[in-house]
């Protein structure tokens, strides 16, 4: 009746109407996130599939009770609008802003967020990784590639040590000089703290993660003979994610001097790329002791314009009923399983002549 053509939409117009004329039939908490559906629609149309997704179960558990609740209403304007709020209340209302590009979600966001648990991965992880453990148990905050003493530590990948798995993922708690780890903490800092007061430890790690094994796995297969250190693989998969989702819903993304912040974002990424790509070619002090690569740079790369552009583009959705979600999952784990079968094989076949070990 309202969408004659079948195309899937209708005005915001035919919509208002509908819900003057059937609004008394619903919750108000309910009516009021329609509303707030119909005034976030730039377009002047709404989507079909956003209203049964909101009408159904296809929201978790954090949305619908923040619908619900009697005593804590969605707000009917924009949050920029609202005054009177607490510091947190604007930080929250700001981390909404940087990184949700719809109204409706931004809303969802500041009315569910208690703060509980707080952004313990990005945290922990850098006081850990890049702090506790350099500074106490190494007794050395970096390590200067320039002297071959580098290689000697447990964590690094290494070609001639890939046998040992957990050097896939320990390589991160290792820094090539203070550049390559003051770079690396801004960039996770900055950006994976928001994210994951939005998105959730568990999405946020997972990215991460993906983004860190990708990036020594990449190493192990295109650039055979060097080792790794650094962070980057897992920095640059959530930078590149939220860097592609900025620019993929540009005219939703409400943030002050978000130009201006996505041109230093990448000037940053640029400016350590190009270092790492230097010093993998600039000829070593110590012949025997190779510097490391910068695959894992592209490889968390990859990892964030495929899987973190999913799993990032939707503010708790479930990834499940997301095609997308599935393709790029598949590639990933066909990325692995072929990189894994690699290391088994071809260092054997191909003869290569790897640096000695440390």
């Amino acid at each position: 009746q309202f969408d004659p053509d079948n195309t899937g939409y209708i005005s915001t117009e035919k919509f208002r109407s509908l819900l003057q004329r059937h609004g008394s039939e619903l919750d108000p908490h309910k009516l009021e996130v329609l509303l707030a559906l119909a005034d976030s629609n730039s377009e002047g149309r709404i989507c079909y599939q956003d209203f049964v997704n909101l009408m159904s179960n296809k929201r978790s558990n954090s949305f619908r009770q923040a619908i619900l609740q009697g005593n804590r209403r969605l707000c009917s304007k924009a949050l920029l609008e609202e005054t009177g709020l607490s510091l947190s209340q604007r930080l929250i209302r700001h981390v909404a802003y940087e990184t949700l590009p719809r109204e409706i979600d931004r809303k969802w966001y500041y009315d569910s967020y208690t703060c509980c648990p707080p952004p313990w991965f990005m945290i922990t992880i850098t006081i850990v990784a890049f702090f506790l453990y350099n500074g106490v148990v190494l007794d050395r905050f970096v390590l200067q590639v320039s002297h071959p003493l580098y290689l000697k530590n447990a964590l690094l990948y290494h070609p001639q040590l890939r046998a040992q798995a957990w050097r896939y993922l320990t390589y991160i708690f290792m820094h090539a000089g203070i550049e390559h780890l003051g770079l690396n903490v801004v960039l996770q800092l900055l950006v994976g703290v928001p994210l994951e007061m939005v998105h959730g430890a568990a999405r946020i790690s997972f990215v991460y993660v993906a983004g860190v094994v990708a990036g020594s796995l990449a190493v192990s297969v295109a650039d055979m003979r060097a080792p790794v250190v650094g962070s980057s693989g897992g920095v640059y998969a959530l930078v590149s994610a939220h860097l592609a989702n900025i620019v993929m819903n540009w005219s939703g993304m409400k943030c002050q001097f978000k130009l201006l912040r996505m041109a230093i974002a990448l000037i940053c990424m640029s400016f350590e790329f190009g270092r790492a790509v230097w010093l993998r070619f600039h000829p070593s002090a110590y012949p025997p002791c190779p510097h490391p690569s910068f695959m894992a740079h592209l490889g968390g790369v990859m990892v964030g314009i495929t899987l973190g552009v999913v799993i990032l583009r939707n503010y708790e959705q479930r990834l499940q009923d997301q095609t997308l979600w599935w393709i790029f999952l598949s590639i990933y784990v066909i990325f692995v399983l072929f990189a894994i079968f690699w290391n088994i094989f071809a260092y054997s076949l191909l003869d290569l002549k790897l640096p000695p070990p440390p």
